[in-house]
């Protein structure tokens, strides 16, 4: 295993290569991601598993996604086949075990909030009460989600490379959350910058662009026919970029030395 050091600049060159990537292959890329959004409001439909799967099943679908990069780096082309790329891996156990842990971590995160806001948040995500500016404006909803955002900081380090650790590194579960957990720490600067990066990119970008539609054209509905596509886009460049941060410091996987299948 190679872990390089990097500066802080490099979080955004993360950002950069994301884009990079994205574009070589961004129609198979887009294929990619409608097949992922299909299987998940298909298991979403499953009576309480639809609600706990998604989460658990995140560790799985992001090896489609990094090995869907890792095949654009090598100028092969990304086939919808992909999608199945993680549940393939002999290492599938141990990614579904990773999820239970994300949901776990979740659960706790949501539910620490009632600390701060008397159970605002945790009503809302549990569907008690509905997420509008009402509700935000009359409970100290704002304060708890900052608050099980910072509580899942930790767990979110720990599980930031552990499942390509775990599918390309082969490491056991615990040993990769130490390493992603050590390493996120270790680079705090680059992944402010790569954080605050997509912060801008993500949030501020599209905010900007919903506002000007509407003075100029003054239609929400076109607001969201542009919305739609440019949060789908983003958030496959988000994806090139995890990639791009992993083989940064890790270094690409060595398929000759794994046994991953990704037929």
């Amino acid at each position: 295993m190679i872990m390089k050091k990097l500066s802080a600049n490099v979080g955004w060159l993360w950002v950069k290569e994301g884009f990079a990537i994205f574009r070589k292959q961004p129609a198979e890329m887009l294929t990619l991601f409608f097949f992922y959004l299909f299987l998940m409001l298909t298991i979403g439909v499953i009576p309480i598993l639809g609600q706990i799967l998604p989460l658990v099943l995140v560790p799985v679908f992001s090896m489609t996604f990094m090995h869907a990069c890792d095949q654009i780096e090598q100028k092969k082309r990304v086939y919808p086949s992909l999608i199945l790329a993680g549940f393939r891996s002999p290492a599938l156990r141990s990614l579904l075990s990773l999820g239970v842990l994300y949901f776990v971590a979740a659960i706790i995160a949501v539910a620490g909030s009632v600390i701060v806001d008397d159970g605002a948040f945790w009503k809302m995500m549990t569907g008690q009460i509905q997420l509008n500016a009402k509700n935000v404006r009359e409970t100290n909803m704002t304060s708890g989600m900052l608050f099980s955002a910072l509580l899942y900081t930790p767990a979110a380090m720990g599980f930031w490379y552990a499942a390509p650790l775990i599918a390309w590194q082969k490491m056991s579960l615990g040993k990769s959350i130490f390493y992603s957990f050590f390493t996120v720490r270790k680079l705090t600067k680059a992944f402010l910058v790569y954080g605050l990066a997509w912060a801008v990119i993500g949030i501020l970008l599209p905010a900007v662009i919903s506002t000007l539609v509407a003075i100029v054209i003054g239609k929400s509905i076109l607001s969201i026919l542009i919305l739609l596509p440019l949060s789908m886009v983003l958030t496959l460049v988000m994806y090139c970029s995890f990639y791009s941060t992993y083989i940064s410091i890790f270094g690409k996987p060595d398929f000759s030395t794994n046994t991953n299948s990704l037929g």
